[in-house]
């Protein structure tokens, strides 16, 4: 059995367990914070790879039972679809405070104190860790320079992007997301409705808008009218915020 390492949040305990190296959250225990009731549909909604199964233990601690569990991008989408207004703050606790224990030590517990040097062999080992460690962040910050100037000149463009593009665009910014998901995105956080027409108020505030265009449908050849919903770099700017707060727990 896969052994699963609780923590807790508020008055609620939420187990998690590692694959690959990888966090891994119990939906059930999610989506009781996020005061989601059907956890089955929740889960059906998420992509394939954000979604698994693995045994626990019920609560007298003898019998097995299936549980569905969600990796990182698939708790943030419970998050997204959640309509509590601590769901936020959930969000930010979990990717400032539990996911980069988790990630360091397999559970959640106060960061280890560093240990002080014993000898000068020891400082000077220490020193070097610590001088290592500079050039490798500065290595990966330079290889992030590109992504972030491409990210850059997009943001402050003038125009808009289709939701294909605002996906794209994102990605480079390093979050991890597609046309579909974004599409997704976009209806659970109030911005469009099912049909993919933007609520007035977004429009107003200046994150997306409505371009319509005509062409000839291919089985009538009656010009047709098409509406498409475009992302403006305001709009850019306010999803990366949104759905990329948790990068900073990978920093």
């Amino acid at each position: 059995m896969t052994e699963l390492v609780p923590f807790t949040y508020g008055h609620h305990q939420i187990r998690t367990l590692s694959r690959d190296g990888e966090p891994w959250f119990v939906a059930t225990d999610g989506c009781r914070v996020l005061d989601i009731r059907n956890v089955a549909q929740a889960v059906g909604q998420l992509d394939d790879d954000e979604v698994s199964t693995t045994y626990v233990t019920d609560s007298s601690g003898r019998r097995q039972q299936e549980t569905y569990i969600v990796n990182e991008p698939g708790l943030y989408s419970l998050i997204l679809r959640s309509r509590k207004p601590e769901a936020r703050e959930f969000k930010r606790w979990v990717t400032h405070s539990v996911l980069p224990q988790i990630r360091r030590t397999g559970r959640y517990e106060l960061a280890e104190q560093p240990q002080v040097p014993q000898s000068y062999a020891a400082a000077l080992r220490a020193h070097a860790d610590a001088v290592e460690a500079a050039e490798a962040a500065e290595a990966r910050a330079a290889g992030l320079e590109p992504d972030a100037r491409s990210w850059q000149q997009l943001a402050e463009a003038h125009g808009d992007h289709s939701v294909r593009e605002a996906a794209q665009a994102l990605s480079r910014a390093g979050i991890r997301t597609g046309q579909n998901r974004l599409f997704a995105s976009l209806r659970d956080m109030g911005w469009i409705d099912r049909s993919g027409r933007p609520y007035q108020s977004h429009v107003d505030a200046g994150r997306v808008t409505l371009r319509t265009t005509s062409y000839t449908h291919p089985h009538t050849g009656e010009p047709t009218l098409s509406a498409q919903v475009r992302i403006t770099p305001t709009g850019l700017a306010a999803l990366r915020e949104e759905l990329g707060e948790h990068q900073a727990a990978l920093l």
